[in-house]
């Protein structure tokens, strides 16, 4: 059984009135309250872990990873309970910048060089095949995620023409792929609304979504399923014990012969392995109100990313309001300084939205790995480990979780590819670990500006 919150949770309904980002959202790990959740103030609540069990699967994690996982499992008869920390889309899944994208997180032709044609085609490959199985896995079973097409890939510097060029090129004749086309520095003002870049390439076979939607309608479809599906319920640890692998809580014991950790960014100090490879890095976001005024922003509604290392990401929604993204090295818990934060990085990108109030502001860790490649490991016998999609999640971790659900039951699928990639641990130890990002963010933000 289901239920809802009064006003999602949060301190007031703020779509209304326009002045949510003073409002407080009470989650532990999202700080801020997000547009998407103000727009979806239904959405379902599921009950804590109550009491011990067995079953063949333990998901730990409730993003679209691990209730993909827990779907794909339950539709072919496995047992499988699911425990979130929080509550479903109070992590990356259900707060992101909704964008698609195409390939993996680097261009293919970056990709051949280090792993090969081969290797480097049947991951693009792969991808293609995640961005097919989420519309239409969204298209069976009915669920509006608002989809958008088009994405545009700008250069925030003039010296990237011949990659951008070289990049449409080679997406036609070596991937197959005839949806890129280049842009010249006139047609990206015209496309973008604004004088910034100086070229970049158009993507018409991908687009952006509202990703708290896809995740409402998933976690409906995983229980519809049989899947035993909970929130507010934290793993304390895991353990194996007469052949069995134990996950405990605070309300009860679960005990299985496989387990699925899918925490991403929020693993913290139950598994080393895992925390040893992903690593959180803050991603935050703001909403303006409707541009209604501003036609010249994205007129054609593509979602737009750019080439910084510390990548700006941003795109129109469905009442024309601008959801502008960044990963700047400031860390405040405080919606209101995220607000102004981004703020600085839309007025800088738009003047013309200098007076532009923003209505929303959030936050909250994504997962990273040191060369941006999932990461996918058996950790120990049973324990399999996946996350890290490195700002790329969106159709990766709703397919991934399905090719686990595959390589639990015995089929063959492209679960394989992924775990054979090479993802090194961070550099430091758990001590250095965080510090040395740090610095290597900031580092990279500087050079970003030069």
């Amino acid at each position: 059984m289901t239920d809802t919150y009064p006003a999602d949770n949060r301190v007031s309904n703020t779509l209304a009135g326009e002045t949510a980002v003073g409002d407080t959202w009470q989650s532990p790990i999202a700080p801020g309250l997000s547009w998407y959740q103000a727009t979806v103030p239904d959405r379902p609540a599921y009950p804590q872990l109550d009491g011990s069990q067995a079953v063949d699967v333990t998901i730990i994690g409730g993003g679209f990873t691990g209730l993909q996982a827990a779907y794909n499992l339950a539709k072919a008869g496995v047992s499988v309970v699911l425990i979130e920390a929080s509550r479903f889309g109070d992590g990356a899944s259900g707060r992101n910048g909704g964008q698609l994208g195409t390939g993996q997180r680097w261009w293919p032709e970056d990709a051949e060089k280090e792993l090969g044609y081969e290797r480097s085609k049947l991951l693009f490959d792969m991808a293609e095949n995640a961005k097919h199985h989420l519309m239409d896995f969204a298209s069976v079973h009915g669920i509006d995620m608002e989809y958008m097409p088009g994405q545009l890939n700008v250069s925030h510097k003039p010296g990237y023409e011949r990659d951008y060029r070289a990049n449409a090129e080679i997406a036609a004749e070596r991937y197959y792929y005839p949806h890129l086309t280049f842009m010249d520095a006139a047609e990206t003002a015209k496309r973008v609304g604004t004088k910034d870049y100086f070229c970049g390439v158009r993507d018409t076979g991908t687009g952006h979504i509202h990703p708290l939607k896809l995740l409402v309608g998933l976690a409906k479809v995983a229980k519809a399923a049989g899947a035993m599906i909970h929130e507010n319920t934290k793993a304390t640890a895991i353990r194996r014990e007469g052949g069995k692998i134990k996950v405990e809580t605070a309300r009860g014991t679960l005990t299985s012969d496989r387990l699925l950790i899918a925490t991403n960014a929020y693993v913290g100090d139950l598994e080393p392995v895992t925390s040893a490879h992903v690593m959180p890095i803050g991603s935050f976001i703001a909403a303006t109100e409707p541009l209604d005024a501003f036609p010249h922003v994205i007129p054609g509604m593509e979602a737009v990313c750019d080439s910084r290392f510390v990548v700006r990401y941003f795109r129109k929604s469905k009442d024309n309001r601008l959801l502008f993204g960044g990963r700047e090295v400031y860390s405040s818990k405080n919606p209101s300084d995220t607000a102004e934060a981004i703020r600085q990085q839309i007025v800088g990108t738009y003047p013309a939205l200098k007076n532009v109030r923003i209505t929303h502001a959030w936050g909250g860790n994504v997962g990273i790995t040191l060369p941006r490649r999932p990461f996918v490991r058996q950790i120990m016998p049973g324990v399999t480990s996946i996350g890290g999609y490195s700002g790329h999640g969106v159709m990766l971790s709703n397919y991934c979780g399905k090719l686990y659900a595959e390589m639990v039951a015995g089929r063959p699928s492209e679960f394989d590819a992924l775990a054979d990639l090479d993802i090194k641990a961070f550099p430091g130890g758990q001590m250095m670990r965080k510090p040395l990002l740090f610095l290597a963010l900031t580092w990279f933000a500087l050079r970003d500006r030069m």
